[in-house]
């Protein structure tokens, strides 16, 4: 590939796309390489996102990763990424009551004081990288040298390398040439990866209110019952160590478990949002009534089945080179994601 004008794209801006732009950018910075991110979404995220409310006066909510926990392995490992993050402020400890959690030893939890979807933007600023947004792709096709990219909105682009971190049945839906790409194995080992499915709701009070709840995290599956409706509560602000901060009323949040999420996977938000508030209800009868409510769900929320022997990355054609990345290729979590961006990172060092 000439070094002299290289496009590189990558489909989706979530955590493994940010990072893997903001990688290759670092390590190209000599290199006359354009890199592209293209999202579906209206924001960046993916399943960082953090939702801002109609309300300005509202807290924001993370609907989807909650906070980071670094196994006392990765925060050796990563610790270049840990420390750029706390330097930045873009992270910091944990440090508000939890109930409920069973914590690993020797693990340490990190917030994102501005929300999740900070994190991920932190690192497609870092990368340099041309952002946009709504741009969903429906194809793949080779074209010599380099691949036509096409969108669902109709029109195309070319690229010489692409890096898709998209979920993996995603990818497996595209159209065009990647079904002549893939090889049996291949084929074998994506079609083998499975998810988990969730909701998450968030509720939104004005300034002032008081929830009336003791903690800042709550953990509702303790106990080993894994068919409670809800699982996780948290209240954001509290969480987040930015409680009473500028003025804004409470957010809280809470998950569902993934039985429910699998029993409820074809029926939308809406018809599932009365379910989980009359759980909420009988969890927490004295909650104030919020101003506004957002019900979300996650059809891929945490990986269930990895690509077999967690490869890190799926080269899936060397010329011109497509790459297959995310946490469907290690496991669900920052440090997943940050190994797989790695991993993908020299697949691309092979070729630039």
């Amino acid at each position: 590939m000439s070094s002299s004008s290289s496009r590189v794209l990558v489909v989706g801006a979530g955590l493994t796309g940010s990072l893997s732009a903001c990688l290759l950018r670092r390590e190209l910075k000599d290199k006359n390489v354009h890199i592209v991110v293209w999202d579906k979404a209206r924001g960046v995220g993916g399943r960082m996102s953090t939702f801002r409310p109609p309300d300005p006066s509202c807290h924001s909510a993370d609907l989807g990763a909650q906070y980071i926990s670094a196994t006392r392995e990765y925060a050796r490992s990563h610790h270049s990424f840990y420390t750029e993050l706390l330097a930045e402020g873009i992270l910091r400890p944990l440090d508000c009551a939890v109930e409920g959690l069973r914590h690993k030893d020797g693990s340490t939890d990190y917030v994102a004081p501005l929300g999740m979807s900070s994190v991920v933007k932190h690192f497609l600023r870092q990368s340099g990288a041309d952002l946009f947004l709504e741009h969903q792709v429906s194809g793949l096709y080779r074209r010599g040298a380099s691949w036509e990219v096409h969108r669902k909105q109709g029109d195309s682009q070319n690229f010489d390398s692409v890096l898709l971190t998209i979920p993996v049945p995603q990818i497996l839906q595209l159209e065009g040439d990647l079904a002549d790409v893939l090889s049996v194995q291949q084929r074998e080992l994506l079609h083998g990866v499975s998810y988990s499915s969730r909701f998450a709701l968030a509720l939104f009070f004005p300034p002032g209110t008081d929830l009336g709840v003791p903690w800042g995290v709550r953990y509702y599956n303790n106990d080993g019952d894994n068919s409670k409706i809800i699982c996780y509560a948290t209240v954001e602000p509290r969480k987040r160590c930015t409680d009473g901060g500028a003025g804004l009323g409470p957010s809280l949040v809470v998950h569902t478990g993934v039985p429910f999420g699998l029993q409820n996977l074809e029926r939308n938000a809406e018809e599932v949002q009365p379910i989980i508030l009359g759980e909420l209800k009988r969890l927490l009868p004295a909650l104030p009534q919020p101003i506004s409510i957002k019900c979300h769900k996650w059809r891929y929320s945490q990986v269930a089945s990895a690509v077999a022997g967690c490869p890190g990355h799926m080269t899936l054609s060397e010329h011109p080179l497509l790459v297959c990345a995310g946490d469907a290729f290690t496991h669900s979590n920052f440090d997943g994601c940050l190994t797989s961006a790695l991993s993908a990172l020299e697949a691309f060092k092979g070729v630039m």
